[in-house]
């Protein structure tokens, strides 16, 4: 549906931060996106033991992002802040042993003119890798580009 150069221009990271590859599916409820950067020696998110679960995070914000994106075309980005996590759970410690690409669900659970909340999954194959939820709030300072 979107490539990587189409999510790059709804989303507020730039270069390598953008990390997503593609989208998958959405619709007004929520949205699948693809992505191998979670292999990629030169992953922004790595640390030195390689690239935490944790990173899952980010990647769902950035569905998330998107969705919004989609669901309420903007001019330019919208730049967001995760504000709140609720109900994080990971079965794994690396994301970057992960050989097969990562599934990110990011699911709309409300919205209004500040942001919104979103339940998420990452998953590879069968295997659910980290669920949560996230509140995403809109910064002050509105648009942008962040490396």
């Amino acid at each position: 549906m979107l490539d990587h150069a189409a999510i790059a221009s709804r989303i507020p990271h730039a270069g390598r931060m953008c990390l997503l590859d593609r989208v998958v599916h959405w619709d007004e409820r929520g949205i699948r996106c693809a992505a191998q950067s979670h292999r990629d020696p030169d992953n922004p998110l790595r640390e030195a033991g390689g690239l935490p679960v944790w990173a899952g995070i980010e990647y769902a914000a950035q569905a998330a992002a998107v969705h919004g994106a989609l669901i309420h075309p903007q001019p330019a980005p919208r730049v967001g802040v995760l504000a709140a996590l609720r109900n994080v759970n990971a079965a794994c410690d690396w994301l970057d042993r992960i050989d097969a690409e990562l599934m990110l669900e990011a699911t709309l659970l409300h919205a209004d003119a500040a942001g919104g909340i979103y339940g998420f999954e990452v998953r590879s194959g069968e295997s659910l890798l980290l669920s949560g939820q996230f509140t995403l709030m809109f910064s002050a300072k509105g648009r942008g580009r962040s490396r």
